[in-house]
């Protein structure tokens, strides 16, 4: 008999569940600057002690991912997720390169649910990506919380669409946030993730691939929108970036085990 409590969770249930036992992720990148001196450091302390800080208190909800460049699919990284719960159907997150203290923000994700994201202009649907194959495939994952919430939380995600926008593209070995934003989009089938990448991930974060993909086979997965994942019928929506810095994946030079990881292919 399936479990009707863990059936009707609410997504802000499932991710206040979360727990700190997750495997540390190193940014791949350092920022260049002197180190704090000690009156930053005292500042940093009263700030930390004195200020409300109620949006960031609100990112309770830790997803790890992978994105890739739209219109350069061979550029991929692993993407880590801290997210406000909005309501039902809308979230937030913030995108790290890592899980750590030093880790650089990379951008932003806006997921939504399908009732939402159906009623957007066609125009608009081209720069959304759906969700379904990264629950089923097993790539997207809620690091710390307890299989069962997990499941709850990927039965809710299955049926969302996000918009990526990253602004700091620390996989591409740049230290500073140079350049302009990049619109990014999530993979929909199976040989379009490079498989070094995701080997890396799921053996830093203790995942079994095989394991969570058999979990998650009673998940229900919808056929995604026409009008979504425009990458795939030729609507590739990119920024150009007036420096001239080309986009490229790293052939050889897998990222180092504790690392965010990265294409290789």
């Amino acid at each position: 008999m399936p479990n009707l409590y863990l059936h009707h969770l609410t997504l802000s249930a499932a991710c206040g569940l979360l727990c700190a036992c997750v495997a540390t992720t190193k940014s791949p990148v350092d920022a260049p600057g002197s180190p704090e001196s000690a009156p930053t450091k005292v500042l940093e302390a009263g700030a930390a002690m004195l200020q409300a800080k109620p949006p960031i208190d609100a990112l309770n909800a830790y997803l790890d991912g992978f994105h890739f460049y739209n219109g350069h699919p061979q550029a991929q990284m692993e993407a880590h997720h801290y997210c406000s719960i909005l309501n039902q159907d809308v979230i937030q997150c913030m995108i790290f390169d890592g899980n750590t203290k030093t880790a650089k923000i990379m951008g932003v994700e806006y997921i939504i649910d399908e009732t939402l994201f159906t009623a957007l202009p066609d125009a608009e649907k081209a720069m959304w990506h759906s969700h379904g194959y990264e629950v089923s495939s097993g790539q997207l994952i809620a690091p710390g919380i307890p299989a069962p919430a997990e499941h709850a939380l990927m039965e809710r995600l299955a049926h969302t669409y996000g918009k990526t926008w990253h602004t700091w593209h620390t996989d591409q070995d740049k230290r500073l946030p140079l350049g302009v934003p990049q619109l990014m989009m999530g993979f929909t089938s199976d040989g379009q993730a490079d498989p070094e990448m995701v080997k890396q991930r799921n053996d830093r974060l203790g995942v079994d691939a095989t394991t969570k993909k058999a979990q998650r086979s009673d998940i229900h997965i919808p056929t995604p929108e026409p009008k979504a994942n425009g990458w795939q019928y030729g609507k590739v929506i990119q920024i150009s970036d007036p420096t001239g810095q080309d986009i490229h994946s790293h052939p050889g030079s897998p990222t180092l085990p504790k690392q965010n990881s990265r294409s290789s292919q």
